[in-house]
C-alpha cells in the first residue's frame, strides 16, 4: 500500500510541478503545508485562526485565468456552450493532461451553472475546485455552496470517460444534489446518475456508467462487495456469475461531500454482508429474562467507555443455577455469550436512543447522522439480543460472507479527495491514514456569526429548564431557533416540554413520520420565529436560508398538485398482513407556505399537471419517477419537452410570487439577529459540534450559537475523571450555571480525551483490515480473473502443477533419499486424486526420474497433460461444457473457503488480543496467524478445483432435453444452495465441488 502513494503523491509534484510559475514556488507550497499542520494543531487552542489566505493567494494565477475566460464563455450560445464539452474530451483524449485543461472546463461549467441553476460560482469555490482535484480536502465553511463546488472538478475528470464517484453521507443528500447541480454536467452533455438504496442491479449498472455518479458511502461499499461475491449466495436476485453481471466500473476518481463523517466517523464500523447461519434459538428470550432478573453492580459491572459488560462472581453463580448448567463457558452450549449479549442489550443499547421499532422490527439508529440504518444488523448475536429484550420476533443468526473497512475501500480510489466544514482538528488522522492534506479555502463573505460561552449546569433537569427559557426569549423576538439534540428520546422529551410551554416548534428526527418531512421542515426553519428540534440530522448538508426557502416552497405545491395524481398506488408494500398500509397524501402543512397561491398561479399549475395528465397517463408512473420528473421541471434551464417546459414554467411563476414573502421575512429576520443554534450536549468530537453551530452564520448572514451543558451528560460522566466528579460533589445547586476557567478547561480536556480514544480504535481498526485488505485483494483479483477471463486454461495447468508440488512434498519430501522413496504411496495418493494416472507403476517413476526435480517435473507434465486430456473427453460430449463448469468451480470454492477463511481469522484475532500479557506485540501475533491461514486457504482452492475438474462427469440427459431447458433456473438454484452439490448450471457433475478433496497430505 505505501509504495502506491509514494508514487501518487510523487505524481502529484511532477504533474504540479510544471506550473510553479503559475501556483507560486515549491518552497512556497512546503511553507503553506507547515502552515495547515500548524494551523490544525492551533485551530483547537485559537478555534481556527487560518482564514485560508495563503490558500488564497497560491491560486491567484489560476482563478483569474477562469475570469479571464468569463466574457467568451457568456458570448457561446447554448449548444456552443454544449459543443465545449465534446472539444475539452477530445482534447483529454489526446493526451492534454486535464490540468493544462482545468481554466477552460471550470470556465464552462461556472457559465452553464449561470445559466441553468442562477448561481455563479464565486472565486473561493473555484479555489476549493482547484484544490479537490489536486486530490487534498477542501475545508469550506457551512453556506459556501460545497454542493456546487464539487461539480467543477467532477466535470473535469469525467472528460477522461472513466467516470467520477461524487459520495454523500444519506439518500436523500444523494438525490437532492444529483437532481439540484447534477443539471449542469446534465445541461452539457454528460450523463449524471443516482444510486438509492431500492434499486434493482440493472439500474444499478446503468447509473454507475454515468460520467458522474451520486451514491451514499455504504451503497457504493455494498456494491463493492457484492461484485466480489457469487455463485454460492443468491442475493435475492443478484447471483453473479458472468461479467455482465457486475454492476461497478473501475475506480477512478472520487469526491466525497462531508469527508471528516465518513473517512472518521463511520470509519469505526467496517462494513460487512451476512449470509443467513442457523435458525436462532430460544436460548436469547431467556438470556433476556436473566438479563431483566439480574442487578447492575451486583451481578455485573458496565464498562460505558469500551461498552462492555463483565459478569460478577454472584451473577456466575446465579446464572449457572437458573439455567440448570455446570459453565457458562462449556463450548458445546456457549451460554456466556447469550447472558453477555442480554446484559449488553439492557444497559447499553437504549430504545429511541441507538434504535427504534417499527413495525415488530428492531432498526439501528446512527449515532452520528441520526438516521435509520435500512437493512442493517448488529453482527454477533447482539441484534437478537435486542429484539428478545423488546419481546419482537427473532430474526436468523447470520454469518460474515465478506466485510471490508472504509479506510480500505477509500484508499482504492487512484484520485481521492473530499470538503467539509470541519476538518482541520483531524488534519493529523487524514494525513497518517489517508495521505491527505487539508486546505483551508477562504470564505466568500467574512463571517459574523457570535458564539456564546457554554452555560454548565449541575444537572440535567436545570439544563432542560434553561433551554426552555433560551428557546421562549429568543422566540419572542422573532429569531428562528435550531435546537440540536443527541438522541431521538432527548428530542422527543424537548418537544413535550416546549408543547406545555406553548411554543409552536417542528421535530427532525429518525421517526419515519418525521423524515419523510425532512426536507419541508428544513425548508421553513429560518422563517420568522421558527423553532426546530433535530437531532443530528440537521447537521449536515443542510441549508437553512433566513426567511424561509421559496423555491423549495414552490416545488412542494406543484408536487403536491402534481403526485396523487400521477403516481400509481403502491402495492405489495405491507408492513403488517392487519392493517392496510395508509393511503400516501402528499398534502404538507398549510402553514408552510408564506401566502395562499394567487388564481392565476393556481390555474397555472393545475393546466400544466393536466397535459402530464394527459401524456404521461393517469397514477401510471413509480414514485422514483415521478420524483425523477418533478425535480427535472423545477430546474431554471430551457426545456425541450412542452409538459416539463409547462410545469417549469408554473413552478417558475410560484417561486416568483413566494419570493416576494421570503425577500420581506428575511429582512426582518437579519434585523432580529439571524439564526440562533441552541446546543444540549457537547459531542464526542469537536467536529460535529461546530457542525450544528455553523448552520447559523452562512454566507455572511447574522447568528449566533451556545450550548448548554450538564456535568451528567454522557460523555463527561464517562470521560470526565475525578476534576469533573469533585466538581459535581462542590456545586449543589441544580439549576444555578456554572461558570469557572477551571470547568472549561476540564470539559475540554474531556472532550479531547473522547476524539484521542476514538482515533486510537480506528488506528487499531485499520491495522488489523490492513492485514485482511492485502487477502482480500488477492483473492477478489483471482474471483475476477475466473469471471472475466474467456479461457481459464492457464489457470488451471498452474493449479494442476502446484497441487502435484504439494501432494509430492506431503509423501516424499525434497530431502528424503533416492533409496527411502515411498513410490507405492505416492501413485496410489494420484490415482486417487486423478483416475486418469492409472498407468503409473513404481517401475516407471524410478526409470524416468533419477533426482527429486525429474520426478517433479514428469509429475508436472503429467498434471497437465491429464487436465488437457480431461478438457477434451468433456468437450467431446457436450462442447463448451468445461468452460462453464471451471468457471462455477473456481468461483464457488473461492467464495466458500474465503467465508470459512473470515470466520476463521476472526477467532484468530479475538484470541490474539490476550497474548498483550506474555509480552508479544498481538498485532504481530494476527499477522503472521492470518498469513499462514491464508497460505492453507489458497492451496485448498486450489487442490478443491483441480480434484474436482479430474473428477467431472457429465451425464447428458437427451430425452428430459426440453424440460432440463425449462428447469435450469432451478437447477442451478439447486446446486447452489444443496449440501453435496452435486449439480452443475449446465449439466450434473458427479463430484461436488464441497466435498473436501483428499487432503495432499498421506
Amino acid at each position: 500500500m505505501g509504495s502506491s502513494f509514494l508514487s501518487r503523491e510523487s505524481l502529484e509534484k511532477l504533474k504540479f510541478g510544471a506550473k510553479t510559475s503559475k501556483l507560486g514556488s515549491r518552497r512556497g507550497r512546503r511553507r503553506l503545508r507547515a502552515v495547515a499542520s500548524l494551523g490544525g494543531l492551533l485551530g483547537g487552542i485559537f478555534k481556527g485562526t487560518d482564514t485560508g489566505e495563503s490558500t488564497r493567494q497560491q491560486y491567484a494565477a489560476t482563478v483569474g485565468a477562469i475570469n479571464g475566460m468569463e466574457a467568451d464563455m457568456s458570448s457561446l450560445s447554448d449548444s456552443q456552450l454544449r459543443d465545449q464539452t465534446l472539444l475539452l474530451k477530445e482534447r483529454a483524449r489526446q493526451g492534454e493532461s486535464l490540468d493544462s485543461l482545468l481554466p477552460e472546463a471550470f470556465a464552462v461549467v461556472r457559465e452553464a451553472s449561470k445559466r441553468v441553476l442562477g448561481l455563479r460560482p464565486f472565486d473561493v469555490q473555484l479555489i476549493g475546485g482547484i484544490v479537490l482535484h489536486k486530490g487534498e480536502i477542501a475545508e469550506m465553511r457551512t453556506g459556501e455552496g460545497k454542493t456546487l463546488v464539487a461539480i467543477l472538478p467532477a466535470f473535469l475528470n469525467a472528460l477522461s470517460g472513466k467516470g467520477v464517484h461524487v459520495v454523500t453521507v444519506n439518500d436523500y443528500l444523494a438525490r437532492r444534489d444529483c437532481e439540484w447541480v447534477g443539471q449542469v454536467p446534465r445541461f452539457l452533455g454528460l450523463k449524471v446518475g443516482l444510486i438509492q438504496q431500492n434499486m434493482t442491479s440493472e439500474q444499478r449498472r446503468e447509473n454507475y456508467l454515468c460520467d458522474i455518479t451520486y451514491v451514499t458511502n455504504s451503497e457504493l461499499g455494498f456494491d463493492y462487495l457484492r461484485d466480489n461475491l457469487a455463485t454460492e449466495i443468491c442475493f435475492s436476485t443478484m447471483c453473479i456469475q458472468s461479467v455482465d453481471e457486475l454492476v461497478m466500473r473501475n475506480f477512478n476518481y472520487c469526491v466525497i461531500d462531508e469527508v471528516d463523517s465518513i473517512l472518521i466517523d463511520e470509519a469505526r464500523t467496517p462494513l460487512i454482508i451476512s449470509g443467513p447461519a442457523e435458525k436462532p434459538s430460544d436460548r436469547y428470550y431467556k438470556a433476556a429474562k436473566i438479563a431483566a432478573a439480574f442487578e447492575r453492580d451486583l451481578h455485573y459491572t458496565v464498562d460505558e467507555k469500551q461498552k462492555t459488560v463483565l459478569l460478577t462472581e454472584q451473577g456466575y453463580e446465579d446464572a449457572e443455577e437458573i439455567l440448570d448448567v455446570k459453565d457458562l463457558y462449556d463450548p458445546r452450549e456457549q451460554w456466556a455469550s447469550y447472558v453477555l449479549n442480554a446484559i449488553k442489550a439492557k444497559e447499553l443499547f437504549l430504545r429511541d436512543v441507538n434504535y427504534i421499532v417499527r413495525a415488530k422490527e428492531v432498526l439501528i439508529v446512527d449515532e452520528f447522522t441520526g438516521r435509520v440504518m435500512q437493512g442493517r444488523r448488529w453482527s454477533d448475536g447482539l441484534h437478537q439480543a435486542v429484539e428478545a429484550k423488546e419481546g419482537l420476533p427473532i430474526q436468523n443468526e447470520t454469518v460474515t460472507l465478506a466485510s471490508i473497512s472504509y479506510q480500505n475501500f477509500f484508499l482504492q480510489f487512484p484520485k481521492l479527495c473530499g470538503m467539509t466544514g470541519t476538518a482541520a482538528t483531524e488534519s493529523t488522522e487524514f494525513e497518517s491514514i489517508y495521505k491527505l492534506k487539508v486546505t483551508i479555502v477562504p470564505t466568500n463573505k467574512p463571517m459574523i456569526r457570535k458564539d456564546d460561552s457554554d452555560v454548565v449546569f449541575r444537572a440535567t433537569t436545570g439544563k432542560w429548564r434553561a433551554v426552555v427559557v433560551e428557546i421562549s426569549r429568543m422566540h419572542k423576538t422573532g429569531r428562528p431557533v435550531l435546537v440540536g439534540t443527541t438522541s431521538v428520546e432527548q428530542s422527543d422529551s424537548l418537544s413535550e416540554q416546549l408543547s406545555e410551554a406553548g411554543i409552536p416548534h417542528e421535530v427532525l428526527n429518525a421517526k419515519p413520520e418525521n423524515v419523510e418531512r425532512e426536507a419541508e421542515i428544513v425548508a421553513q426553519s429560518g422563517r420568522l420565529g421558527a423553532v426546530t428540534i433535530a437531532t443530528n440530522m440537521a447537521g449536515r448538508g443542510t441549508d437553512i436560508i433566513l426567511g424561509g426557502n421559496a423555491e423549495f416552497m414552490a416545488r412542494l405545491k406543484l408536487r403536491e398538485i402534481l403526485m396523487p395524481k400521477v403516481v400509481r398506488p403502491a402495492e405489495g408494500v405491507f408492513v403488517s398482513v392487519k392493517k392496510p398500509p395508509p393511503k400516501k397524501t402528499w398534502k404538507v402543512k398549510e402553514s408552510l407556505f408564506p401566502c395562499k397561491l394567487s388564481s392565476k398561479n393556481t390555474e397555472l399549475a393545475e393546466e400544466a399537471v393536466q397535459l402530464a395528465v394527459k401524456t404521461w397517463g393517469q397514477r401510471s408512473l413509480t414514485e422514483l419517477e415521478a420524483e425523477e420528473r418533478l425535480s427535472y421541471s423545477c430546474e431554471k434551464g430551457p426545456a425541450q419537452d412542452d409538459v416539463i417546459a409547462k410545469l417549469r414554467n408554473a413552478f417558475l411563476e410560484i417561486a416568483k410570487e413566494y419570493k416576494i414573502y421570503t425577500e420581506e421575512e428575511r429582512k426582518k429576520v437579519v434585523s432580529a439577529g439571524g439564526l440562533h443554534v441552541v446546543g444540549s450536549e457537547r459531542h464526542e468530537s469537536r467536529r460535529i459540534d461546530n457542525q450544528l453551530r455553523g448552520r447559523s452564520g452562512r454566507q455572511g448572514d447574522p447568528g449566533s450559537s451556545r450550548f448548554f451543558l450538564s456535568l451528567e451528560d454522557n460523555i463527561f460522566r464517562i470521560f470526565g475523571g475525578d476534576r469533573i466528579q469533585g466538581l459535581m460533589r462542590a456545586f449543589r445547586v441544580e439549576d444555578l450555571p456554572i461558570e469557572s476557567k477551571m470547568l472549561t478547561k476540564a470539559l475540554d480536556e474531556a472532550q479531547r480525551k473522547v476524539e484521542n480514544y476514538f482515533f486510537d480504535i480506528r488506528k487499531q481498526l485499520f491495522e488489523y483490515d490492513e492485514v485482511l485488505n492485502s487477502q482480500r485483494d488477492r483473492v477478489y483479483t483471482e474471483r475476477r480473473r475466473a469471471l472475466e477471463s474467456d479461457n481459464l486454461q492457464a489457470l488451471l495447468i498452474e493449479y494442476a502443477e502446484l497441487t502435484m508440488d504439494d501432494i509430492l512434498e506431503a509423501n516424499l519430501g525434497s530431502d528424503a533419499p533416492k533409496e527411502s522413496w515411498d513410490l507405492e504411496k505416492l501413485i496410489a495418493k494420484l490415482k486417487q486424486y486423478c483416475y486418469l494416472l492409472n498407468d503409473l507403476t513404481p517401475d516407471l517413476l524410478a526409470s524416468k526420474c533419477s533426482t527429486y526435480e525429474d520426478l517433479r517435473d514428469y509429475l508436472h507434465i503429467r498434471g497437465r497433460e491429464a487436465y488437457l486430456q480431461k478438457r477434451d473427453i468433456v468437450d467431446k460430449q457436450a462442447p463448451g461444457l468445461m468452460k462453464e463448469a471451471e468457471r462455477f468451480l473456481i468461483l464457488s470454492n473461492i467464495d466458500r473457503l474465503w467465508k470459512e477463511h473470515l470466520q476463521a481469522i476472526k477467532f484468530v484475532q479475538q484470541a490474539v488480543s490476550l497474548r498483550g500479557y506474555a509480552q508479544r506485540d498481538p498485532l504481530i501475533e494476527y499477522k503472521l496467524e492470518g498469513y499462514n491461514l491464508f497460505l492453507e486457504m489458497m492451496a485448498q482452492i486450489r487442490r478443491n478445483v483441480i480434484y474436482s475438474i479430474y473428477q467431472f462427469k457429465p451425464v447428458l440427459v437427451k430425452e428430459q432435453e426440453k424440460q432440463q431447458n425449462e428447469k435450469s433456473g432451478e437447477l442451478i438454484a439447486n446446486g447452489r444452495n444443496s449440501n453435496n452439490n452435486n449439480l452443475d448450471p449446465v449439466g450434473a457433475v458427479e463430484s461436488s465441488s464441497s466435498t473436501a478433496s483428499p487432503q495432499a497430505s498421506a
